[in-house]
């Protein structure tokens, strides 16, 4: 199943009408008046009835959104070629208030073309009773056809009072930059959260292989690539063409939000240019029943398919990390402090043996910061990282001195770590611009002291502008610290973005236009024999072409070049390249005129020489 939770509001209202099985009847004016953020919907997206095919198959290819105030705030995953599809996906949704109603709608999936739309509904959300699950069934309907059936949704709601904070800090996914060629697999900023414990885990996936998958081509074979999905996390591995025995060694990562795991989907897919990709096959994988700690080599037989897939998948325990105002300082309160020393102190030594110490990093503001948009201005966020917990704070809008104010905190796990913090311009249309970095060793860190760290560019070997204020404390068990010095470094998950190499890029450059300026160079040398700019080169050429019209044949192309290989050849183990080169330059320039040339020999010499 899918859980989300975005907090979505909005205005206007959207046009439509639904018809509904299950109702509760309670006035709008049953619900007192709340402030931003008091309520939560939780939404279970069950399954659809008789819906109306939209392919030329007779089947549809159905998702559905939910939108509020216009604004969408979820989608489900897609059903192919079904008609009774089958969801079982949830979504938590905060709103201002109930009055504003939930719009559904429901396209069919055209891969390369615009989707279509199969039909919308309402549901008026004052209606239903607070605190009680509530099933709904609502018919869907077409507003240019009002007398169709177009089949219906079931949902199961239910609506409750939400106390939290207004204050939505953001969580970085793998890869959030949108390089890619993965994905819409761009992966960027994860959804949005309100919990102070962000994730649990990390799930490690190494997508080795396929075996004996199903041809899909006329050609019998495939082009196959694989999707995989986690709640709202999703991966999608590179294309191997023309094969059913795919070679793919993909490492990715996911991370769990929940205690006891989740189930990753898996399908596979036949790339198809310029039409819609063929299904090839599904399966799952439980993350429930793998024990933690330990690598588990998987092979997944393909449902609805054939062939199987060939995982690695490894389920590493996270530390606890945390994100909170400056307002709620864990170290400051004397009693939270003395437990945190109590918990590293020597007398504890041997508890726990992977938990060595307790980072905490205040992010207080950054000055003069890089312009990164076109208005002079930058949407700043910050990234702390160490090693595989990444947090974030919230982006300030148009401004090249933000305030962040805010407290992460870490479990460290190796005092030999790197504490990197990066600053980011948030763009919402493309890839998140780099402003500036700065990495500190753990054990380089002064507690309690505030100072400014001059930003750096992407490999650190020099500045750029800006700074950023940090105040940073470090608590560990020397102990502990050191036993684990002797360990292996912990595997970094995330992996690496890859980089443009300047220098490759200039090489490649001076050799292109190498290549360019000799077709120049011959086009300018044929031109002078056209325009007999030297009488005997003109005239040599005009008797050459002659002769090789006269006597060409194809075979004499690969001959030429073989014969000036073996030369080449020949000059190069007789070490007389150099010096045959230079000779021949020479008798060039001296045996030019024909009446220096009194002997026949030097006379065949000089017509050698000139072709």
């Amino acid at each position: 199943m899918q859980d989300s939770c975005k907090p979505k509001t909005g205005e206007t209202l959207p046009f439509g009408y639904n018809k509904r099985t299950n109702t509760v009847e309670t006035s709008k004016a049953d619900f007192p008046l709340a402030d931003s953020g008091m309520y939560q919907l939780d939404i279970t997206l069950k399954r659809g009835q008789n819906l109306a095919a939209r392919d030329r198959g007779g089947t549809s290819d159905p998702y559905v959104k939910f939108k509020i105030g216009g604004k969408e705030v979820f989608r489900s995953k897609t059903i192919h070629k079904n008609l009774n599809p089958v969801w079982e996906e949830k979504t938590c949704i905060l709103i201002d208030h109930p009055r504003e109603p939930l719009y559904i709608k429901v396209f069919d999936y055209d891969f390369g073309f615009q989707d279509d739309f199969i039909g919308s509904a309402f549901m008026d959300l004052t209606s239903l009773e607070l605190n009680r699950p509530t099933d709904i069934t609502l018919s869907l309907k077409d507003p240019h056809y009002p007398d169709h059936d177009l089949g219906s949704i079931l949902l199961s709601v239910l609506l409750a009072h939400k106390e939290g904070q207004k204050e939505v800090t953001m969580l970085m996914r793998k890869s959030w930059k949108r390089s890619s060629k993965f994905q819409p697999q761009s992966l960027r900023l994860s959804d949005m959260h309100r919990k102070s414990q962000l994730w649990r885990g990390i799930v490690s996936i190494t997508l080795i292989e396929g075996c004996e998958l199903k041809p899909m081509d006329a050609n019998g074979l495939s082009d196959p690539y694989v999707k995989f999905r986690l709640g709202h996390q999703k991966y999608k591995s590179k294309i191997v063409p023309k094969t059913l025995n795919p070679q793919w060694r993909e490492q990715f990562d996911f991370h769990l939000y929940e205690e006891h795991g989740g189930i990753i989907d898996i399908t596979v897919w036949d790339k198809d240019a310029g039409k819609r990709d063929d299904f090839i096959g599904r399966c799952q994988v439980d993350l429930s029943v793998l024990s933690r700690e330990q690598t588990h080599k998987l092979e997944l037989q393909l449902e609805e398919g054939e062939g199987w897939l060939v995982l690695l998948v490894t389920l590493t325990a996270s530390t606890a990390v945390s994100i909170s105002d400056l307002s709620v300082n864990s170290l400051e309160d004397q009693k939270e402090r003395e437990e945190i020393l109590k918990r590293y102190s020597t007398m504890r030594m041997f508890h726990n043996m992977k938990d060595v110490g307790f980072l905490q990093v205040k992010v207080i503001r950054a000055e003069a910061l890089m312009a990164a948009d076109v208005t002079g201005k930058s949407d700043p966020f910050c990234v702390v990282e160490l090693n595989n917990d990444r947090l974030l704070t919230h982006t300030v809008y148009k401004n090249l001195n933000p305030e962040w104010n805010k407290i992460f905190t870490f479990n460290i796990k190796d005092i030999h770590s790197v504490l990197e913090v990066t600053v980011y311009d948030e763009d919402r249309d493309r890839s998140a611009d780099f402003l500036g970095k700065v990495a500190i060793p753990l054990l380089s860190i002064q507690n309690g002291e505030q100072k400014a760290y001059v930003l750096k560019n992407k490999q650190l070997t020099g500045p750029t502008k800006g700074v950023i204020y940090l105040e940073i404390d470090v608590i560990f068990n020397a102990v502990k610290a050191s036993i684990r010095t002797l360990m292996p470094k912990e595997q970094k998950y995330i992996e690496e973005e890859s980089r443009l190499s300047k220098q490759l890029l200039l090489r490649n450059f001076i050799r292109m236009k190498r290549c360019v300026m000799v077709l120049i160079n011959a086009a300018y040398y044929v031109n002078s024999c056209f325009d007999w700019d030297s009488p005997q080169r003109s005239l040599a050429a005009f008797v050459l072409f002659l002769f090789v019209v006269w006597n060409f044949e194809l075979y004499m192309i690969p001959l030429a070049f073989l014969l000036l290989l073996a030369w080449n050849y020949f000059l190069i183990l007789s070490g007389k390249d150099n010096t045959q080169h230079d000779t021949l330059l020479k008798l060039k320039e001296v045996l030019i005129l024909p009446k220096f040339l009194p002997s026949t020999k030097n006379c065949r010499l000089v017509r050698w020489l000139s072709r």
